[in-house]
């Protein structure tokens, strides 16, 4: 074949060429190294409405509570019970202790008093009891001091230690109740409190007599209590 001559017109060397440079810059494309996807965009800020729907999700309302215990705000139970009412007061316990002497068919005792000078028997005891406690014949067995107690507090005391000393069998028991001078007006109020109380109620009915100690155990600040058996 001639060899053709320069100059003349080659148009498929050059579409080759073409091809030719084509694959090898998509070769090139191939093998050079992709650049990492780009991190997404971060989400909006949450609401607080949102986060409080979040935590909620899934909670119900609980039933009305048939104990008819307190409920809360938003439907919520309580469990904090009414405030405990007041302990009674001693005057009226008092009168209570009355009231359960009559129905318990238990009589009145006989009382003597004076500014300085208390002593109770109860109903049917031969009064030569009260007679030798006042002269101090029974040997005292225990005894108790109330300075320092409300009158709230000296009836519990003197009501467990009453039920103690009798427990134990003893029956010449002292009660110290002092004379009323750190009171604001200056009477003894433990002392006219317990000449109730060692006549009424329980108490009463484990005492058989009751008088001012002498004044080596007290005089008039203190009182002999005579139990029951």
């Amino acid at each position: 074949m001639a060899k053709k001559s320069k100059g003349f017109n080659t148009p498929f060397d050059e579409l080759e060429a073409l091809r030719k440079k084509l694959v090898e810059e998509e070769r090139a494309a191939r093998l050079k190294p992709k650049p990492p996807p780009a991190p997404p965009p971060p989400p909006p800020p949450a609401r607080d409405e949102d986060l409080f729907a979040e935590e909620m999700r899934g909670v119900a309302q609980l039933p009305p509570d048939a104990r008819g215990r307190l409920v809360g705000g938003a439907g919520r139970s309580s469990s904090v019970a009414p405030s405990a009412p007041r302990r009674r007061l001693d005057d009226e316990s008092e009168a209570y202790a009355a009231l359960a002497d009559l129905v318990d068919g238990a009589g009145v005792f006989d009382i003597s008093a004076t500014d300085e000078y208390i002593e109770g028997i109860g109903p049917g005891i031969d009064k030569r009891l009260l007679r030798k406690l006042r002269a101090g014949d029974y040997a005292l067995q225990a005894h108790l001091d109330l300075h320092g107690h409300t009158s709230e507090e000296a009836r519990v005391e003197v009501e467990k230690f009453l039920t103690t000393a009798r427990s134990d069998g003893k029956r010449c028991v002292l009660i110290i109740h002092g004379r009323g001078h750190g009171s604001k007006e200056g009477i003894p109020i433990l002392k006219e409190r317990l000449k109730v109380w060692l006549t009424r109620g329980r108490i009463g009915r484990g005492v058989l007599a009751f008088c001012t100690a002498r004044p080596a155990d007290g005089g008039a600040g203190a009182v002999y209590v005579l139990l029951r058996k």
